[in-house]
Protein backbone atom coordinates (compact mmCIF):
# COMPACT_ATOMS: atom_id res chain seq x y z
CA UNK A 1 0.00 0.00 0.00
CA UNK A 2 1.46 3.33 -1.09
CA UNK A 3 0.63 6.37 1.04
CA UNK A 4 1.14 10.04 0.27
CA UNK A 5 0.89 12.76 2.89
CA UNK A 6 -0.21 16.22 1.82
CA UNK A 7 1.44 18.25 4.56
CA UNK A 8 4.51 17.45 6.62
CA UNK A 9 3.65 18.65 10.11
CA UNK A 10 3.96 16.85 13.43
CA UNK A 11 0.99 14.53 12.91
CA UNK A 12 2.20 13.51 9.47
CA UNK A 13 5.63 12.79 10.95
CA UNK A 14 4.05 10.72 13.73
CA UNK A 15 2.04 8.69 11.21
CA UNK A 16 5.04 8.13 8.96
CA UNK A 17 7.16 7.03 11.92
CA UNK A 18 4.41 4.77 13.23
CA UNK A 19 3.87 3.14 9.84
CA UNK A 20 7.58 2.43 9.44
CA UNK A 21 7.68 0.91 12.93
CA UNK A 22 4.81 -1.36 11.91
CA UNK A 23 6.70 -2.65 8.90
CA UNK A 24 5.88 -0.24 6.08
CA UNK A 25 8.74 0.50 3.73
CA UNK A 26 9.95 4.09 3.52
CA UNK A 27 9.77 3.64 -0.24
CA UNK A 28 5.99 3.29 -0.03
CA UNK A 29 5.61 6.59 1.83
CA UNK A 30 6.02 10.12 0.55
CA UNK A 31 5.19 13.61 1.69
CA UNK A 32 4.23 16.78 -0.14
CA UNK A 33 4.98 20.02 1.67
CA UNK A 34 5.66 23.59 0.65
CA UNK A 35 8.18 24.00 3.46
CA UNK A 36 11.71 23.03 2.46
CA UNK A 37 12.57 22.67 6.14
CA UNK A 38 9.76 20.15 6.68
CA UNK A 39 10.75 18.18 3.59
CA UNK A 40 14.38 18.02 4.64
CA UNK A 41 13.43 16.95 8.17
CA UNK A 42 11.14 14.13 7.00
CA UNK A 43 13.60 12.88 4.40
CA UNK A 44 16.50 12.89 6.87
CA UNK A 45 14.54 11.27 9.68
CA UNK A 46 12.61 8.60 7.79
CA UNK A 47 14.18 8.30 4.34
CA UNK A 48 10.90 8.99 2.56
CA UNK A 49 10.51 10.82 -0.74
CA UNK A 50 9.48 14.44 -0.28
CA UNK A 51 8.35 16.94 -2.92
CA UNK A 52 7.13 20.52 -2.96
CA UNK A 53 3.98 19.87 -5.00
CA UNK A 54 1.83 16.91 -6.00
CA UNK A 55 3.43 15.29 -9.02
CA UNK A 56 2.38 12.13 -10.84
CA UNK A 57 4.49 9.95 -8.55
CA UNK A 58 2.89 11.42 -5.44
CA UNK A 59 -0.57 10.86 -6.92
CA UNK A 60 0.24 7.24 -7.75
CA UNK A 61 -0.81 6.17 -4.26
CA UNK A 62 -3.49 4.05 -2.67
CA UNK A 63 -4.10 6.42 0.22
CA UNK A 64 -3.78 10.20 0.31
CA UNK A 65 -3.64 11.69 3.81
CA UNK A 66 -4.67 15.33 4.08
CA UNK A 67 -2.50 16.66 6.91
CA UNK A 68 -3.17 20.31 6.10
CA UNK A 69 -4.47 22.97 8.45
CA UNK A 70 -8.25 23.36 8.10
CA UNK A 71 -8.00 27.00 7.08
CA UNK A 72 -5.62 26.06 4.25
CA UNK A 73 -7.46 22.97 3.01
CA UNK A 74 -9.59 24.52 0.29
CA UNK A 75 -6.59 26.11 -1.42
CA UNK A 76 -4.50 22.96 -0.99
CA UNK A 77 -7.15 20.79 -2.64
CA UNK A 78 -7.81 23.07 -5.62
CA UNK A 79 -4.99 21.55 -7.75
CA UNK A 80 -6.36 18.04 -7.02
CA UNK A 81 -9.88 18.48 -8.40
CA UNK A 82 -10.41 15.99 -11.21
CA UNK A 83 -6.99 14.32 -10.76
CA UNK A 84 -7.93 11.54 -8.36
CA UNK A 85 -8.79 8.00 -9.36
CA UNK A 86 -9.76 5.57 -6.61
CA UNK A 87 -7.44 6.68 -3.84
CA UNK A 88 -8.79 6.66 -0.31
CA UNK A 89 -8.49 10.25 0.89
CA UNK A 90 -8.15 10.64 4.66
CA UNK A 91 -8.68 14.03 6.24
CA UNK A 92 -7.20 14.69 9.67
CA UNK A 93 -8.26 18.34 9.60
CA UNK A 94 -10.40 19.25 12.61
CA UNK A 95 -13.91 20.46 11.86
CA UNK A 96 -13.96 19.96 8.08
CA UNK A 97 -16.88 17.88 6.84
CA UNK A 98 -16.58 15.34 4.07
CA UNK A 99 -19.25 17.07 1.97
CA UNK A 100 -17.09 20.20 1.81
CA UNK A 101 -13.88 18.29 1.10
CA UNK A 102 -15.62 16.27 -1.59
CA UNK A 103 -17.00 19.43 -3.19
CA UNK A 104 -13.56 21.06 -3.23
CA UNK A 105 -12.24 17.91 -4.91
CA UNK A 106 -14.80 18.18 -7.70
CA UNK A 107 -17.35 15.72 -6.33
CA UNK A 108 -14.96 13.05 -5.05
CA UNK A 109 -16.44 10.65 -2.49
CA UNK A 110 -13.76 8.09 -1.51
CA UNK A 111 -13.26 9.99 1.71
CA UNK A 112 -12.56 9.22 5.36
CA UNK A 113 -12.65 11.82 8.10
CA UNK A 114 -10.73 11.24 11.29
CA UNK A 115 -9.74 12.97 14.49
CA UNK A 116 -6.55 11.75 16.18
CA UNK A 117 -5.42 13.38 19.39
CA UNK A 118 -2.00 14.64 20.43
CA UNK A 119 -0.86 11.48 22.27
CA UNK A 120 -0.67 10.06 18.73
CA UNK A 121 2.64 11.93 18.55
CA UNK A 122 4.10 9.24 20.83
CA UNK A 123 2.03 6.36 19.41
CA UNK A 124 -0.49 6.47 22.26
CA UNK A 125 -3.41 8.25 20.61
CA UNK A 126 -7.00 7.33 19.96
CA UNK A 127 -8.62 8.24 16.66
CA UNK A 128 -12.27 8.43 15.72
CA UNK A 129 -12.97 7.69 12.05
CA UNK A 130 -15.98 8.13 9.78
CA UNK A 131 -16.09 6.86 6.19
CA UNK A 132 -18.32 8.09 3.40
CA UNK A 133 -20.86 5.35 2.54
CA UNK A 134 -19.17 4.90 -0.85
CA UNK A 135 -15.98 3.65 0.81
CA UNK A 136 -15.88 -0.15 0.74
CA UNK A 137 -14.51 -2.50 3.39
CA UNK A 138 -11.07 -2.55 1.80
CA UNK A 139 -10.97 1.24 1.91
CA UNK A 140 -12.01 1.28 5.56
CA UNK A 141 -9.36 -1.31 6.35
CA UNK A 142 -6.70 0.78 4.62
CA UNK A 143 -7.69 3.90 6.57
CA UNK A 144 -7.72 1.91 9.78
CA UNK A 145 -4.20 0.59 9.13
CA UNK A 146 -2.89 4.11 8.65
CA UNK A 147 -4.38 5.54 11.84
CA UNK A 148 -3.65 2.41 13.90
CA UNK A 149 0.01 3.28 13.43
CA UNK A 150 -0.34 5.94 16.15
CA UNK A 151 -2.74 4.27 18.59
CA UNK A 152 -6.21 2.78 18.84
CA UNK A 153 -9.09 3.55 16.49
CA UNK A 154 -12.87 3.81 16.90
CA UNK A 155 -15.19 3.82 13.89
CA UNK A 156 -18.16 6.20 14.06
CA UNK A 157 -21.37 5.44 12.14
CA UNK A 158 -22.64 9.03 11.87
CA UNK A 159 -20.44 11.93 10.78
CA UNK A 160 -22.45 14.27 13.00
CA UNK A 161 -20.85 12.48 15.96
CA UNK A 162 -17.38 13.54 14.85
CA UNK A 163 -17.85 16.83 16.69
CA UNK A 164 -18.38 14.75 19.83
CA UNK A 165 -15.20 12.80 19.06
CA UNK A 166 -13.35 16.09 18.87
CA UNK A 167 -14.90 17.26 22.14
CA UNK A 168 -14.15 14.08 24.10
CA UNK A 169 -10.87 12.69 22.74
CA UNK A 170 -9.53 15.40 20.43
CA UNK A 171 -9.69 18.08 23.12
CA UNK A 172 -9.47 15.51 25.91
CA UNK A 173 -5.69 15.66 26.44
CA UNK A 174 -6.04 19.34 27.35
CA UNK A 175 -8.53 18.41 30.07
CA UNK A 176 -6.07 15.84 31.45
CA UNK A 177 -3.16 18.30 31.26
CA UNK A 178 -5.30 20.83 33.12
CA UNK A 179 -6.02 18.23 35.82
CA UNK A 180 -2.30 17.43 36.15
CA UNK A 181 -1.55 21.14 36.33
CA UNK A 182 -4.13 21.61 39.11
CA UNK A 183 -2.97 18.56 41.07
CA UNK A 184 0.61 19.80 40.82
CA UNK A 185 -0.44 23.23 42.07
CA UNK A 186 -2.23 21.59 45.01
CA UNK A 187 0.94 19.67 45.85
CA UNK A 188 2.98 22.86 45.87
CA UNK A 189 0.38 24.53 48.07
CA UNK A 190 0.84 21.69 50.55
CA UNK A 191 4.58 22.27 50.73
CA UNK A 192 6.19 20.10 48.05
CA UNK A 193 8.76 21.68 45.78
CA UNK A 194 8.03 21.97 42.07
CA UNK A 195 9.86 18.79 41.09
CA UNK A 196 8.20 16.71 43.81
CA UNK A 197 4.73 18.09 43.08
CA UNK A 198 5.08 17.40 39.36
CA UNK A 199 6.31 13.86 39.92
CA UNK A 200 3.40 13.08 42.25
CA UNK A 201 0.88 14.59 39.81
CA UNK A 202 2.30 12.97 36.66
CA UNK A 203 2.89 9.50 38.05
CA UNK A 204 -0.43 9.43 39.87
CA UNK A 205 -2.28 10.31 36.66
CA UNK A 206 -0.28 7.89 34.54
CA UNK A 207 -0.62 5.06 37.03
CA UNK A 208 -4.36 5.55 37.49
CA UNK A 209 -4.89 5.59 33.72
CA UNK A 210 -2.85 2.42 33.27
CA UNK A 211 -4.77 0.71 36.07
CA UNK A 212 -8.10 1.72 34.52
CA UNK A 213 -6.95 0.46 31.11
CA UNK A 214 -5.80 -2.87 32.55
CA UNK A 215 -8.82 -3.45 34.77
CA UNK A 216 -12.07 -5.14 33.81
CA UNK A 217 -13.84 -2.90 36.31
CA UNK A 218 -15.33 0.47 35.38
CA UNK A 219 -13.66 3.71 36.49
CA UNK A 220 -16.59 4.23 38.85
CA UNK A 221 -15.88 0.92 40.63
CA UNK A 222 -12.16 1.69 40.81
CA UNK A 223 -12.97 5.09 42.31
CA UNK A 224 -15.21 3.50 44.92
CA UNK A 225 -12.46 1.09 45.91
CA UNK A 226 -10.11 3.97 46.68
CA UNK A 227 -12.79 5.78 48.68
CA UNK A 228 -13.00 4.63 52.30
CA UNK A 229 -16.04 5.77 54.23
CA UNK A 230 -15.16 8.83 56.26
CA UNK A 231 -11.63 8.90 54.83
CA UNK A 232 -9.47 11.43 53.04
CA UNK A 233 -10.59 10.50 49.51
CA UNK A 234 -14.24 10.83 50.45
CA UNK A 235 -13.56 14.30 51.84
CA UNK A 236 -11.86 15.30 48.61
CA UNK A 237 -14.59 13.88 46.38
CA UNK A 238 -17.32 15.54 48.42
CA UNK A 239 -15.50 18.85 47.99
CA UNK A 240 -15.34 18.29 44.22
CA UNK A 241 -19.05 17.44 44.12
CA UNK A 242 -19.93 20.55 46.12
CA UNK A 243 -17.95 22.69 43.66
CA UNK A 244 -19.95 21.29 40.74
CA UNK A 245 -16.91 19.65 39.16
CA UNK A 246 -18.88 16.85 37.45
CA UNK A 247 -21.42 19.19 35.88
CA UNK A 248 -18.66 21.59 34.88
CA UNK A 249 -16.90 18.76 33.04
CA UNK A 250 -20.05 17.83 31.15
CA UNK A 251 -20.65 21.47 30.25
CA UNK A 252 -17.07 21.90 29.06
CA UNK A 253 -17.27 18.94 26.68
CA UNK A 254 -20.67 20.11 25.42
CA UNK A 255 -19.17 23.54 24.73
CA UNK A 256 -16.35 21.94 22.75
CA UNK A 257 -18.85 19.94 20.68
CA UNK A 258 -20.93 23.04 19.95
CA UNK A 259 -17.83 24.94 18.89
CA UNK A 260 -16.90 22.07 16.61
CA UNK A 261 -20.21 22.39 14.79
CA UNK A 262 -19.69 26.14 14.45
CA UNK A 263 -16.20 25.63 13.04
CA UNK A 264 -17.56 23.13 10.55
CA UNK A 265 -20.04 25.75 9.30
CA UNK A 266 -17.33 28.41 9.10
CA UNK A 267 -14.65 26.26 7.45
CA UNK A 268 -17.03 24.81 4.88
CA UNK A 269 -18.02 28.14 3.39
CA UNK A 270 -17.08 28.70 -0.26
Amino acid sequence: MKITFLGGGNMAAALIGGLIEKGFSAGDLQAVDLSAESRERLAARFGVRTVESLDDAALACDVLVLAVKPQQMKAALAPLAGRLGRQIVISIAAGLRLADIGRWLGGYSQLVRCMPNTPALIGAGVTGLYADPSVDEAGREAAGRVLSAVGSIVWIADEARMDAVTAVSGSGPAYVFHFIESLEAAGRALGFDEQQARRFALDTTLGAARLAAASEESPAVLRERVTSKGGTTQAALESLAASGWHDAMLAAVAAAEARGRELGDELGKD
